[in-house]
């Protein structure tokens, strides 16, 4: 395993120029100047993994806040009791009534690409995990908007997206669809982002396209647009750019969502169980 000492913080590639695994810290008791470290690491590498920690809500609430301003989730039923702003995943039900949501993003996509300012940062805490499934998919920006040609870069870079949430939750694959409230679509109206994405960090460019969001290509209207976005797609989230992370109970694992997509994967719901505690922190206007 290829490592190196960044800023007295042992770190490996979660795959080649793609993200980093922290090792040998341990978050709770790791000092601020500790953390900070580990937030200059997420900045640099799109995603960042430290295995192997105990969070209580207010470990994992200290933790975030080193990163920026927590955000609030749109759909606030499966919210921590006493921590609005952390999120539970879970099969598990309790006295009848879930405690999380299930099956919520599995789809490539990147969070909140619906809203004015996306959130920066998506953070997964592993309180159960299945024995097999449940793999979370990264897919590097940076790395496949490096790969295309000089032309197709010329051709993609003053393209725009029309995103909409009122669309997604209408036609979503897994989770419940649903028509909004009056109250949810003010809340949540339609926006437009480019598609490439500069990194405020150090003004890298990603590829940014999303699916279930995107209802239109700005300057190609129709099915030719809608096409070009499936296609970039399927090109990020092929094998070359993508980093499958397997998980342990314990694990933290952050991703930067303005140079990435994500998807979670199915499993056996029948057989195991998975809870998560998801978090998210604010972002800016992308650009």
């Amino acid at each position: 395993m290829d490592m190196t000492l960044a800023d007295d913080l042992t770190i490996s590639d979660l795959k080649p120029g793609f993200g980093a695994r922290i090792h040998d810290i341990d978050l709770p008791s790791a000092s601020d100047a500790q953390i900070d470290k580990v937030v200059a690491a997420f900045h640099r590498h799109g995603a960042v993994v430290v295995p192997g920690q105990t969070m209580t809500p207010d470990d994992l609430m200290r933790f975030i806040g080193r990163f920026g301003e927590a955000e609030d989730h749109t759909q606030t039923r499966f919210t921590l009791p006493g921590y609005p702003k952390i999120f539970i995943l879970s099969n598990r039900v309790v006295d009848g009534q879930p405690i999380g949501a299930h099956n919520d993003g599995v789809g490539w996509h990147t969070d909140y690409s619906y809203k004015p300012e996306p959130v920066m940062l998506t953070m997964l805490y592993a309180v159960e995990v299945p024995d097999e499934g449940s793999d979370t998919l990264l897919a590097d920006g940076c790395a496949a908007w490096n790969a295309l040609s000089p032309e197709k870069q010329a051709e993609l870079l003053p393209l725009r997206l029309h995103h909409s949430y009122k669309h997604f939750m209408a036609t979503r694959q897994f989770g419940q669809q649903q028509t909004l409230s009056p109250e949810l679509e003010a809340a949540n109206p339609d926006v437009e982002h480019p598609l490439i994405r500069t990194h405020p960090a150090d003004g890298r460019k990603a590829l940014w396209p999303s699916t279930g969001t995107v209802t239109e290509v700005i300057g190609k209207p129709g099915p030719e647009g809608l096409a070009l976005i499936g296609e970039l797609v399927e090109f990020m989230t092929s094998e070359p750019f993508v980093y499958r992370h397997k998980w342990a109970k314990g694990d933290l694992l952050m991703w930067d969502n303005r140079c990435t997509l994500h998807t979670g994967t199915l499993y056996d719901d029948t057989k195991y169980f998975r809870t998560m505690h998801r978090l998210w922190v604010k972002g800016d206007k992308p650009y």
